[in-house]
């Protein structure tokens, strides 16, 4: 189109540049996932396949994308985290999410016969994506802290709900017991009712996961 009598239609993009010095975030999430995870019999209340396989599309989407320096996750969200310098795609932050949440999607799709071989994919997953500017490091710590103690809060929370059912609740039951209960509530209910200490649960599940890229020292002479 370009040098055409069109090229003005360009002027029509909107204009979405993450400015310099802020940080760059990508946020997957995975739409309509409780339906996903239901059809697929997902182990209640955490898959460590599922978990495993996001991990793996999470390390894909790092090595195909060398500007992504460090990445979160926890059960079907991820959070990608661009180096401060980046002028990946002019910074332009609708090119940038698009790129990550397709690229996902189609790593997801490919790796699952690897973690379950014995189960056919009933149907294509989908993930939406959103882009978050963090001004400052201490900025995107605090969003990383955020999205730390959110898997904590709901991971806690579909243990217990999970355990309630599986000793005879109905779930609306389950639901109704829960209902406004605090962290140290749900602690205790975990532990008197059925003897599991949540702090000993695996770290997978009550903090989620890091991907991130070290320098390696090449030792050869």
């Amino acid at each position: 189109m370009a040098n055409s009598k069109y090229e003005y239609v360009k002027s029509f993009e909107v204009e979405d540049e993450v400015f310099m010095p802020n940080l760059v975030v990508i946020r997957i999430d995975g739409r309509d996932f409780l339906r996903f995870s239901q059809v697929h019999n997902f182990e209640k209340p955490n898959d460590e396949r599922a978990v495993n396989l996001m991990n793996s599309c999470a390390v894909s989407v790092s090595e195909e994308y060398p500007d992504i320096v460090f990445s979160y996750g926890y059960s079907d969200e991820y959070s990608f985290v661009f180096k401060k310098t980046s002028k990946f795609y002019r910074r332009r932050a609708s090119k940038i999410l698009s790129l990550i949440v397709s690229f996902f999607t189609s790593v997801y799709v490919t790796k699952w016969k690897e973690f379950f071989p014995s189960k056919k994919l009933r149907y294509s997953p989908s993930f939406h994506a959103r882009a978050i500017c963090c001004a400052s490091i201490e900025i995107l710590q605090a969003y990383l802290a955020w999205r730390q103690n959110d898997c904590h809060i709901n991971n806690q929370y579909e243990t217990c709900l999970g355990m309630l059912v599986k000793c005879g609740k109905t779930e609306s039951k389950a639901l109704e017991i829960l209902k406004g209960t605090q962290k140290q509530e749900k602690n205790e209910l975990l532990f008197q009712q059925f003897g599991i200490n949540y702090k000993k649960l695996p770290e997978l599940f009550r903090q989620g996961s890091c991907v991130f890229k070290t320098e390696v020292e090449d030792s050869q002479v």
